[in-house]
């Protein structure tokens, strides 16, 4: 290229040889024009020929005129553009003028250009060789701006990232590492509610560039389409915003992983990823490109459908990437877990549809609109299927060995976690139900279920506490003794309600169900009263058989006995709710506190101050240490 001013030697020599020979040629018609031998008619025949030589040699000295006016121009043309091929510096860094100076050099050799081929004599072989290398020069030219661009591109690119990435850098370490089948009351609210950080930085557009470039841009953009290098800045500017977004991608601490690998990686990794992508996929659909939809409509936009295929260019495979993401998780394995984050996944790309939509508009963008409308089906799909794999498995959870001390069963803190938690996507939820069946026919009476004034969230809810109680009811079972079966009913109810009455739940179960399932409980409470103390209250119950002094010591014995043995049993149940214990022990002490007292202060005289072990204070103190889950013993009697 450096050669090209050297090769530049004048070429009008060639004009001036013709331009002789026509002179010469109208002396000799002139000469031939005054000689008496000539007839008229060869005569004229000499003039008309005359002046067309004339005109011809007219013709010739304007062209010589104008090609040695092209040639200057082209020169000087070349001259500016030569001027920046040795110098290190870069035009647009050197001043506007600078800048203006080259662009105007540029449009003069376009301008020369497209005079030459416009040329009658175009191709002569004069015209050629300037057309050859003014084309030489644009060529050089051209190639000067691809790199200006992209210098001016990547000095000033606004350096900025989402405010979460600092403060989430180790994310992947740390996030979501306590599992849903945690059965510890808020750990599954804790992991897996929506995250909402980020959220100032995720609705608003950025300037890729500093706005004041925008202009020098588009100036090289305009002198490259006008050059018919169109396609070279296309491919220039597009590529750059390609490697531009990895590097986003990267800071965004998102790897580009195949289906297949997404597929293969175990859930507690797989869960620290899905915190990221939810968080990218906001930013990068609603921030970064917006931002460079913004960008290339301002620097193409002119150009009709240009600008938004480079833009698709440039941004499909990173929105593939998340898509792909977004469709392996969709099609893993389902676990219960699994729902929240699916269902956040869902919200968020059903948020962001209208966005992707508009990003997307035209036809070229069409096959992404199409992948991201099918990953939101997808998504809702197995969002409902998890769902109702769930209630199945509440239904059908098989227990061998009875629960400890009749507590709180772990599969209903597991299930009163899990729906309370559900509660946050009520509303995806009530369209992704809404005419789904909710499979009573694992639990009987949960088909009684009225869907009247209830939505399909209410109602899949309300189908699965009838699941889990139809499963506790199985697993109190297990237990041998009928009383403890009674506790483990009472406490694992009072906790469902515990936990519908004390949270948003109540809004989908209503009071009518609170009442109903608060009957229960209070039902397997009086039952167990019934179960436990019934014989022991029929020891101290005056039945019109009392008369002989050895039935009466046989019977206080008899429930001092049995005293011992329930004591020493039921101190290690356990009622974890501190009122329900409460009330349980209050109403055993009004019925066998009040029995006791009356059987002691009728026959008394009969059983002998000595023999009576326990005073009716003393017996009350004795029942507060029920359910507390220590098993004790009672004290040796202090009567003498």
């Amino acid at each position: 290229m450096g050669d090209v001013m050297g090769d530049f030697a004048p070429i009008t020599p060639t004009n001036e040889c013709e331009e002789h020979v026509f002179i010469a040629a109208r002396h000799m018609l002139k000469a031939l024009g005054t000689s008496k031998n000539v007839s008229d008619d060869l005569r004229r025949l000499l003039a008309d020929v005359d002046t067309h030589l004339s005109r011809r040699t007219q013709i010739t000295v304007n062209m010589i005129d104008v090609t040695r006016e092209v040639e200057e121009q082209l020169k000087f043309a070349q001259e500016k553009i030569m001027r920046w091929e040795s110098n290190t510096s870069t035009i647009w860094a050197s001043g506007p003028e600078k800048a203006s100076d080259y662009l105007q050099a540029v449009y003069d050799i376009q301008r020369l250009t497209a005079s030459l081929r416009s040329s009658p004599s175009s191709s002569s072989g004069n015209q050629k060789e300037l057309l050859d290398r003014a084309h030489s020069v644009l060529q050089m030219a051209m190639e000067r701006l691809e790199a200006e661009l992209l210098h001016i591109l990547a000095q000033n690119q606004q350096s900025f990232e989402p405010e979460y990435v600092s403060f989430h850098s180790c994310e992947e370490d740390i996030v979501s590492n306590v599992s849903i089948v945690s059965t510890e009351d808020e750990s599954i609210g804790n992991t897996s509610r929506r995250d909402s950080s980020g959220t100032e930085s995720e609705d608003h557009i950025v300037d890729l560039v500093h706005p004041d470039l925008i202009s020098y841009i588009k100036s090289i953009a305009n002198v490259m389409f006008a050059s018919h290098y169109d396609q070279e800045f296309c491919h220039a500017f597009t590529n750059f915003w390609k490697d531009a977004l990895d590097g986003y991608f990267f800071a965004l601490r998102i790897d580009k992983l195949s289906i297949e690998g997404l597929l293969k990686m175990e859930w507690n990794c797989l869960n620290g990823k899905i915190n990221k992508w939810i968080r990218a996929v906001k930013y990068v659909i609603r921030v970064y490109l917006a931002g460079e939809k913004r960008l290339f409509d301002q620097v193409l936009g002119e150009f009709g459908s240009v600008y938004s295929t480079c833009f698709v260019e440039a941004s499909k495979g990173p929105m593939l990437c998340l898509l792909n993401f977004g469709e392996a998780v969709a099609i893993g394995t389902r676990r219960p877990e699994k729902l929240f984050k699916l269902l956040h996944m869902y919200e968020v790309l059903a948020d962001l549809l209208q966005d992707v939509d508009s990003l997307f508009s035209s036809e070229v963008g069409s096959f992404i609109r199409t992948e991201f409308h099918e990953l939101i089906m997808k998504l809702g799909d197995t969002v409902r299927a998890t769902f109702m794999d769930f209630g199945h498995a509440v239904a059908l959870n098989p227990s061998t060995n009875p629960c400890s001390k009749g507590v709180i069963h772990p599969l209903t803190k597991y299930v009163m976690n899990y729906i309370n938690t559900i509660v946050v996507y009520a509303c995806t939820l009530n369209l992704l139900l809404d005419g789904v069946q909710d499979g009573a026919e694992l639990v009987p009476f949960a088909q009684n279920i009225s869907l009247d004034n209830f939505c399909p969230l209410a109602h899949h809810l309300r189908s699965l506490t009838s699941y889990l109680e139809h499963n506790l009811d199985d697993k109190s079972r297990l237990y041998k003794d009928s009383s403890l079966k009674h506790i483990f009913m009472m406490n694992n109810i009072h906790y469902m309600v515990q936990k519908v009455r004390d949270s948003e739940l109540v809004t989908l179960f209503g009071g009518e169900w609170i009442r109903e399932y608060t009957a229960k409980f209070q039902q397997h409470a009086t039952s167990y009263e019934r179960v436990t103390w019934s014989s022991a209250l029929s020891l101290l119950r005056d039945d019109g058989n009392t008369s002989r002094k050895s039935i009466l010591k046989e019977r206080y014995r008899g429930f001092n006995i049995y005293l011992e043995e329930v004591y020493k049993i039921q101190t290690g149940w356990f009622i974890p709710d501190t009122e329900l214990r409460k009330d349980l022990r209050i109403s055993i002490s009004q019925n066998v506190i009040h029995a006791y007292q009356t059987f002691i202060g009728k026959n008394s005289g009969v059983i002998g101050e000595k023999h009576i072990n326990y005073t009716a204070d003393e017996l009350e103190n004795f029942i507060l240490d029920f359910f507390e889950g220590s098993p004790m013993r009672l004290p040796s009697t202090h009567k003498k």
